[in-house]
């Protein structure tokens, strides 16, 4: 992608979790879009989930150790890091330096979130490849960014093996 008229760099988030559906579409974004996108800022996101901590209240009788609360929220922390940390260095093998972002929330409303206020100008994810019973459950992340991200939206399937 060039760059606009002010000078500034188009900008490329992959959203990304700890699927390896996810891998696949980093590395395919990569490999297929490199020259498209070696002038642009590359913005790779994730979402940590809400911590529902329901469970933990549920079965301490209401009254959860703070200490247990903070660690949980803590090991979210820790999880994501060393996601996006290891998405760093696929990209850095691919000669792309990436940025990264990650927030708090339900992936889809947290994407297309992060796409408005990062102003983002594609918008790369993959699919778990749910059948449509799951997807009816479970809900489609790439289904709602498709229709509601503010950018277009390049969603990646890995060929079934």
């Amino acid at each position: 992608m060039e760059e606009g008229k002010s000078g500034e760099k188009k900008k490329v988030m992959v959203a990304i979790d700890e699927s390896e559906n996810s891998h696949y579409t980093l590395k395919w974004t990569l490999d297929k879009l490199r020259e498209t996108i070696a002038d642009s800022d590359v913005i790779i996101f994730t979402a940590q989930p809400n911590s529902d901590l329901g469970y933990v209240y549920a079965s301490s009788l209401g009254a959860a150790p703070v200490d247990l609360i903070t660690s949980i929220q803590e090991n979210h922390k820790k999880v994501a890091s060393l996601l996006l940390d290891k998405a760093k260095d696929i990209c850095a093998k691919y000669g792309i330096v990436a940025e990264t972002v990650t927030e708090i929330g339900d992936p889809k409303y947290a994407i297309c979130e992060a796409v408005e206020k990062l102003n983002i100008e594609l918008l790369v994810l993959g699919s778990h490849n749910r059948g449509p019973v799951q997807r009816a459950f479970l809900g489609s992340v790439s289904n709602y960014c498709v229709h509601n991200a503010k950018c277009p939206v390049l969603v990646v399937k890995k060929p079934a093996v």
